[in-house]
C-alpha cells in the first residue's frame, strides 16, 4: 500500500516520509547495510541477509500491491536515511496484524525520524483496520522501548537470552503490541 508524502523539519534538519518506490531500491540496500553496521540493535550483522536492488524491487512491489503492507522511507538531503516496513499476511488468524520494523542512519539520530516514521505507520494502521501492531526490540534500546510505550505499544512478553552481542553477553528481546 502507499501513503502521501509528509514534510517534517526538526532542528532546521527537513526532511520527508513517502512511501517506497522501485527507484529507491538501490538506496535501500545501502543504507540497510550501513545501520545494520552502526547499531547492535537490529537482528542483523552488516552483510548478514543481504537484500540486493533486484530484492528491494521485489518488495517493494509487493507491497505496494498489498493492503496489508507498508514500506516507508525517510528522505533528507537528498539521500535516504531511514526506512520502516509493516508487514502483514493472508492467513485468515493472522491477517488482523502487523508486524513493524524500523531503521536510520545514525548520523539523522535525534530529528525524530525513527518516531515519525512509527507514527505514519501507527495512522495508516489505524485508517486500514490493522487491528494489531507488533514489533521486537532489544532489552537495552531504553529510548525504542519508552517511544514505543507512549505510542501505545504494550510489552507481551520476552524473549531470553535471545540475542548474543559483540561484548560477548547475551540480552533479552522484548515483545511489543498495540492494539489498535
Amino acid at each position: 500500500m502507499r501513503v502521501k508524502k509528509k514534510v517534517f523539519i526538526a532542528s532546521e534538519l527537513q526532511y520527508s516520509i513517502r512511501s517506497a518506490e522501485e527507484a529507491d531500491a538501490k538506496s535501500l540496500s545501502e543504507v540497510r547495510l550501513q545501520v545494520d553496521g552502526e547499531t547492535e540493535n537490529l537482528d542483523r550483522e552488516p552483510g548478514e541477509a543481504y537484500i540486493d536492488e533486484a530484492g528491494f524491487i521485489r518488495i517493494i512491489e509487493k507491497d505496494a500491491a498489498s493492503s496489508s503492507n507498508l514500506f516507508l522511507v525517510a528522505e533528507a538531503e537528498g539521500r535516504i536515511v531511514g526506512f520502516s516496513r509493516c508487514e502483514g499476511n493472508s492467513l485468515k488468524r493472522t491477517a488482523h496484524q502487523v508486524e513493524f520494523g524500523v531503521g536510520v542512519l545514525q548520523a539523522y539520530w535525534g530529528y525524530g525520524i525513527g518516531k515519525n516514521l512509527l507514527k505514519e505507520s501507527i495512522d495508516w494502521a489505524d485508517s486500514n483496520h490493522v487491528r494489531k501492531m507488533t514489533l521486537k526490540v532489544l532489552e537495552i534500546n531504553k529510548k525504542a522501548i519508552l517511544l514505543y510505550e507512549k505510542c501505545g505499544f504494550e510489552v507481551e512478553g520476552i524473549l531470553r537470552e535471545d540475542k548474543f552481542l559483540s561484548d560477548g553477553k547475551y540480552y533479552d528481546t522484548v515483545l511489543m503490541g498495540r492494539i489498535g
